[in-house]
């Protein structure tokens, strides 16, 4: 009969218990929206309450940011959810005929 292992061990004769990978968390990324002279305001307030699911009042908040400072947060995603945030708003733009641009960074 074998030898029980030691519970503390990370071998159970030839198998070996534990993974040797580490999860780690996703790299997070802000979705930024940048302020140009030809997008009007409701259409930004528009974009952050369909793309982003801002309230209304949020929406509005962010879109001084974006008047106001040049750029505003819209939030902050893993990269493929900010990716396609970016794009969302770019197609929409483009249906609209606005130039605004949205862009993301690593948080």
């Amino acid at each position: 009969m074998p030898k029980n292992p030691d519970p503390d061990s990370q071998y159970n004769g030839d198998i070996k218990l534990e993974p040797d990978t580490v999860l780690q968390e996703p790299k997070m990324y802000r979705v930024i929206l940048h302020n140009d002279h030809y997008t009007s305001m409701d259409f930004v307030v528009e974009v952050l309450m369909i793309v982003f699911h801002k309230a209304a009042a949020e929406a509005t908040k962010i879109m001084l940011d974006v008047h106001k400072k040049g750029a505003g947060v819209c939030g902050v995603y893993t990269y493929d959810i900010a990716s396609t945030k970016v794009s969302v708003v770019h197609n929409m733009a483009k249906r609209r005929e606005f130039p605004l641009k949205c862009s993301l960074e690593e948080a």
